[in-house]
């Protein structure tokens, strides 16, 4: 045997040892998804016009998700791409940009833990702190989920506490945003939005976004207004769940504790949003540019940008559940109620803003039902406040229709909503289908331009839904919504401010699209049986 092959050989034992260390000690996860999602929208969102199209695309996501876990320190990483199929030339250039992003990137240091004798502990059994950009997932995702439904999802750039002592659940969140940290910059100003480096003027000319400025036009979109201070036509306020105005900071506190059957949590939270006032860069010759100036122009702004506009969000869940699935069946009870006081991200004090659910979950065997109940408070047209109830940053896909007319970038109305529902479902390991129906109207009354009243009743929505599992990584979902509206929904969505246009909407709204899932495990190898 040469010298160089021994060499070699003990090169190899070397690494394999290392590598048998690694596992022995650390365990590492590598993970992939391809989502594919192909769609024909005809009223996704909000009605269309009675001789628009039907638009139909593919989108996709793709992810590797990276996990490292040792006895003290959890890691995590997860890079996407989200694209739509041909948004992008076969062949493209430096300037078409890149949608390749961070999605998740986070360190979960243990700080005490009870069962590790090696860990100094304090009394408290379990105790951690997750640093970096992660998801925030509490209960049905209602209120704070990763939107996991929408492709690019929902992540926040935070420092999480948590600790689990005798049962109880204890986390501390926060969250402190800013857009650079270039030199030159002072106090804390903060742009809250992902603005756009051009944006279409008043005459529909691409022009520089103005620095510090909230464009009110998405860019693309071209305005039409003659007067340079007051809001163009086009104005559409941002929105906190899914739009285009992100918190300042926010702080948040989740307890839960589970008795038996039946489960505890509470929910506060904090989330601030920086201070604005109406702004318009341009001239009558060359047009204007409008939008919300977050941050100060020069010394010749005398506007107040310092401290912010602070808005608190707390309730409590209740859930449990009685028998099983085998026997009688089981029942699984929800009811949750959470209030918002403070003041809105437009510096509006908010008084009286609510939310309430309430649901029964049946099931026996293969089959469930499930009423439920929903109401989240709206404006009376009356008022100065606002009494709007704002769902923060979960799911709403999941809860208030698949159409996603309500809490989404597609607007809500201001008026709030009421939801009685009832979703059936038959599932087993491999197959499942299911019907909802979703019946929507307004929680308080809203009025047309001319002053009368919009009726209350909004319309009904059908979503049917089929899941199958054709193998361990593999999973394919098809669904078909239809939204039959009431000739209130164009005037609640303020699509329309007079009959004669809410007319020219169809009241139909139908949604088909095919999700394909591939989730493979790079280090699952399978089993093999022992005989």
């Amino acid at each position: 045997m040469t010298k160089s092959l021994t060499k070699n050989l003990r090169r190899s034992i070397m690494v394999l040892c290392c590598c048998l260390t690694v596992t022995a000690n650390a365990q590492i996860t590598l993970t992939g998804q391809l989502r594919t999602r192909t769609e024909v929208r005809n009223g996704l969102g909000n009605l269309t016009l009675k001789n628009a199209k039907p638009a139909a695309f593919t989108s996709q996501r793709t992810r590797l998700i990276f996990g490292y876990k040792w006895d003290r320190l959890t890691f995590g990483a997860t890079v996407q791409d989200v694209r739509v199929w041909g948004q992008d030339a076969s062949t493209i250039t430096n300037a078409d940009g890149s949608k390749l992003m961070l999605h998740e990137g986070w360190a979960d240091l243990v700080l005490f833990n009870k069962a590790d004798t090696t860990i100094k502990t304090t009394g408290i059994d379990l105790m951690s702190l997750k640093i970096g950009r992660q998801e925030l997932i509490y209960d049905d995702v209602r209120l704070l989920g990763n939107l996991d439904w929408l492709q690019q999802g929902r992540r926040h750039d935070m420092a999480l506490l948590k600790t689990m002592h005798k049962g109880w659940q204890v986390d501390i969140g926060y969250a402190f945003n800013q857009n650079t940290d270039a030199f030159g910059y002072t106090s804390t100003g903060f742009v809250p939005a992902n603005v756009p480096a051009y944006v279409k003027n008043s005459f529909g000319v691409m022009v520089p976004t103005p620095a510090g400025l909230l464009p009110m036009a998405p860019a693309g979109n071209a305005g039409n207004n003659s007067s340079k201070t007051g809001a163009p036509v086009w104005m559409n306020p941002p929105t906190t769940n899914g739009g285009n105005q992100d918190y300042k900071s926010f702080t948040s506190l989740y307890i839960s504790k589970k008795f038996n059957q039946t489960k505890f949590s509470a929910l506060f939270f904090n989330d601030n949003f920086g201070k604005y006032k109406m702004d318009s860069v341009g001239s009558a010759v060359n047009g204007y540019v409008f939008g919300r100036r977050f941050v100060s122009a020069g010394a010749t702004d005398s506007f107040d940008y310092s401290g912010a506009n602070r808005r608190f969000t707390y309730g409590l869940m209740i859930n449990k559940t009685i028998g099983n699935a085998s026997g009688f069946g089981k029942i699984a009870l929800q009811a949750a109620y959470y209030a918002q006081s403070g003041k809105n991200r437009d510096g509006i004090k908010m008084k009286n803003a609510y939310h309430y659910t309430i649901s029964a979950t049946y099931q026996k065997g293969k089959f469930s039902i499930a009423p439920g109940y929903d109401v989240l408070s709206g404006n009376d047209a009356a008022t100065a406040e606002d009494e709007k109830f704002d769902p923060l940053y979960g799911t709403p896909h999941k809860h208030w229709g698949y159409m996603d007319y309500f809490y989404v970038g597609t607007g809500s109305p201001a008026g709030g909503i009421r939801n009685p529902y009832v979703r059936v479902k038959y599932a087993t390991n491999k197959f499942s289908i299911g019907l909802d129906y979703l019946n929507f109207s307004l929680d308080k009354g809203m009025k047309k331009a001319d002053g009368t009243a919009i009726g209350n009743q909004l319309g009904n929505e059908f979503d049917l839904l089929l899941n199958y599992n054709m193998n361990k990584f593999t999973n394919i979902e098809l669904g078909y919504s239809v939204m039959k509206a009431t000739s209130n929904m164009p005037f609640a969505k303020a699509q329309a401010t007079t009959d004669a246009v809410a007319n020219t909407y169809s009241k139909t709204g139908t949604w088909l699209y095919c999700m394909i899932r591939f989730t493979p495990d790079f280090f699952y190898t399978k089993p093999v049986a022992i005989k």
